[in-house]
């Protein structure tokens, strides 16, 4: 017997409140999402609308592999980390460990569910990812550049350390552009050391590197951030060198030859003023200049006037002569001069 159209309404509210009232229908999850850049491995998601419901809400994580049809709580013993029964809206995978993290080799699906004691919500399943082939690379960690003889030597640190090297590599490309030039590439180079050959001497290239992750036997090339922009100048190299001896050896030379043609100019056109400059003025007499000195003092005095003269000095001359002989008029003479 079919309920009358009466009791439809009624029926309805009571099939909602007997659904309300099971496990299933505490809100789910919203947007779980995973976070992958280097070597991170975070999946967060929003909490479901919760007003209403009494109690503290935990949540369940659960991952599996595609070759494995069971799912498994996110524990320690199995993934390396706790995501059983917490409160935060995210659960941190990433290494910090041997045994930490899942592999990133690995294909991983992943879900999520909220709980309340005696209900919980329907599980709102994360898009499966593998690390290698969805993660975000990171630029290098550090770029150093060392100039060179026409060239730049790079030597950088990878953007994460990979832990199976026998199966993926960084391979790196380097962008360079020389001031108000062309953009160029070089690359891959297989080292983490390099040197950027070929460049012009005594210019300057500003530079970026990027790491791309090569996963040979899966056919992936996954290419990374780029690095800031550095600007170098290259070093002269032996060419350039002598060069720029040579040139200013002849430039120092012409500026000698310039400067001794000035001074000889000078010298000429100008040889009187020299002359005089370079002659000493004449000099005052003692006998003024210590009477400018002082002019108390008689420096020229005139004779004394009054001073007897000298008395006259005579001469006496005298002849000797032999006895025998007559004294003559000379003799006479002398005898008549007066003596002193």
């Amino acid at each position: 017997m079919r309920p009358p159209l009466l009791w439809l309404p009624l029926l309805l509210h009571l099939r909602a409140a007997a659904s309300a009232d099971s496990p299933s229908q505490l809100p789910a999850p919203q947007n779980p999402k995973i976070r992958l850049y280097n070597t991170e491995q975070v999946l967060s998601w929003e909490p479901g609308s919760l007003s209403h419901e009494a109690g503290p809400v935990v949540y369940q994580v659960q991952f599996k592999y595609p070759s494995s049809r069971k799912w498994s709580d996110v524990t320690v013993n199995s993934v390396g980390v706790n995501c059983s029964k917490i409160s935060a809206t995210k659960c941190d995978f990433t290494r910090t460990g041997l045994s930490g993290g899942f592999l990133r080799y690995f294909n991983v699906s992943l879900r999520v569910r909220a709980e309340l004691p005696g209900r919980v919500s329907a599980w709102a399943s994360a898009p499966w990812f593998q690390h290698y082939r969805n993660v975000t690379i990171g630029p290098p960690g550090h770029v150093w550049v060392t100039p060179g003889e026409g060239s730049l030597v790079i030597k950088l640190s990878p953007p994460f350390t990979i832990t199976d090297p026998s199966m993926v590599t960084f391979r790196y490309y380097v962008h360079y552009w020389e001031k108000a030039g062309n953009l160029q590439e070089r690359g891959p180079f297989r080292n983490s050391a390099f040197e950027l050959g070929g460049l012009r001497p005594l210019s300057q290239y500003c530079l970026q590197v990027q790491a791309h992750l090569l996963w040979e036997s899966q056919g992936l090339a996954r290419p990374g951030l780029s690095s800031n922009v550095s600007c170098h100048e290259t070093a002269a190299d032996a060419a350039t060198r002598l060069q720029r001896a040579v040139l200013i050896a002849v430039a120092v030379f012409l500026s000698l030859a310039v400067l001794a043609g000035l001074c000889v100019f000078l010298i000429l056109r100008f040889r009187d003023k020299i002359k005089s400059w370079f002659h000493s003025p004449p000099g005052i007499p003692v006998q003024i200049e210590e009477y400018l000195k002082d002019p108390a003092q008689h420096i020229l005095e005139a004779p004394d006037q009054d001073s007897p003269a000298e008395d006259d000095a005579w001469v006496s001359v005298s002849e000797v002569s032999s006895s025998e002989q007559e004294p003559g008029p000379l003799s006479a003479a002398e005898d008549a001069l007066p003596t002193l």
